[in-house]
């Protein structure tokens, strides 16, 4: 059976699969019709635990991404040999996404944003929507080695981009200049299901005390010794098993949620975010959106060179209450001046919509018509 909408979707973080699973709902709902397919390497459990609608996957890479050799700190050496890996089989790997469709012509393609979707639709000629907030092009351009390496990379990235047949441009973005027709998009959020006080009585949380939820993505801080942290006699510190994999016994004062409590439960992340005070972590799209969405504080340090840090740091300092803390502060548990600052803060002036997810849905429907 022909699929309907394909999306191919980075496995680089989190962020790509987050918000393209809320545009996956939004369109599954207004659209129960459309049969969707998704192409990637992201974890299928985090697809399980948050597509509501019916979908199939395809599973396996359809880009390189970057490289990370910590939840904060990129792997620059593997990043250029993952990228020529991938991108000097090029030829053959968009032969082999044509072979995999088997004739079929779905109604439309849609990428974030790897750039073999736009090409196997320009083969095939099927209509194409880039979705995000960066290119890989814009990326690559400024990470160290990558031109040096690969002086064919970006000029066979951009080709591809250019025949995408639509671009939404979402917040905080950069490189869209290289889609030849391209609209903005709100922002695309999770948004939370549940109150502040029905999540914090879920998950255990006092609701007489500040709390802060350290997140940094899959791969954990494993190194961050909980009972350096300087908060504790006034903070709740949620962490989860992701985060901190050693598990308890915690030192009090930290809250440890077990991913798996989230299965079945009826409760999201989303809704941990919004029933927390602050967020600890890197910038990375998928959270920046969550917090201004929420109006959660975020307490932010580096993530290494990577080009996005600094258009996230942009949108956070006008859209949320935010500031910045040291590595070395991180890990040395000095956290307490950073929250006690963001909780004196006031509220920003400027606000945006988030309504991204449902905006894109309705485009996307339009072309599968």
């Amino acid at each position: 059976m022909t699929p309907d909408v394909i999306f191919y979707i980075s496995g680089h973080g989190f962020g790509h699969a987050s918000r393209e699973v809320e545009i996956i709902n939004a369109l599954g709902r207004a659209r129960p019709d459309l049969r969707i397919v998704i192409r990637s390497a992201v974890s299928p459990g985090l697809l399980a635990r948050t597509i509501t609608v019916p979908y199939e996957l395809r599973p396996g890479p359809c880009d390189s991404g970057i490289v990370q050799s910590s939840s904060v700190t990129h792997d620059d050496r593997e990043t250029v040999q993952s990228a020529l890996e991938y991108f000097g089989a090029w030829t053959s790997r968009v032969e082999a996404e044509i072979r995999d469709l088997g004739g079929s012509r779905p109604a439309v393609l849609v990428g974030d944003i790897p750039p073999i979707a736009f090409e196997v639709g320009a083969r095939i000629d099927v209509p194409t929507i880039a979705i995000s907030n960066f290119t890989w092009d814009w990326i690559y351009e400024t990470h160290p080695g990558m031109t040096e390496a690969a002086p064919w990379l970006l000029p066979l990235i951009r080709d591809a981009y250019g025949k995408a047949s639509q671009a939404l441009e979402l917040p905080f973005s950069g490189g869209f200049e290289v889609f030849p027709r391209r609209q903005s998009l709100p922002l695309v959020a999770r948004h939370p299901t549940r109150t502040r006080a029905d999540t914090r009585a879920h998950f255990g949380l006092p609701h007489d005390r500040p709390a802060v939820l350290l997140s940094f993505g899959g791969y954990g801080l494993p190194e961050l010794d909980l009972h350096q942290v300087d908060c504790l006699d006034g903070w709740t510190v949620v962490t989860t098993d992701r985060i901190t994999p050693q598990g308890p016994p915690v030192p009090p004062g930290v809250a440890y949620v077990i991913e798996s409590a989230f299965v079945g439960s009826g409760f999201r992340y989303e809704d941990l975010v919004a029933a927390v005070d602050v967020v600890l972590t890197k910038p990375g799209y998928g959270i920046v959106a969550e917090c201004v969405a929420t109006g959660t504080a975020m307490l932010y340090t580096s993530r290494g060179h990577f080009r996005e840090y600094g258009v996230l740091v942009e949108g956070l300092q006008r859209f949320a209450r935010s500031r910045f803390l040291a590595q070395a502060d991180l890990f040395a548990g000095r956290w307490r001046e950073g929250l006690d600052a963001l909780m004196r803060l006031p509220p920003p002036t400027e606000h945006m919509a988030s309504d991204g997810a449902e905006a894109a849905a309705r485009l996307i429907s339009a072309v599968a018509s």
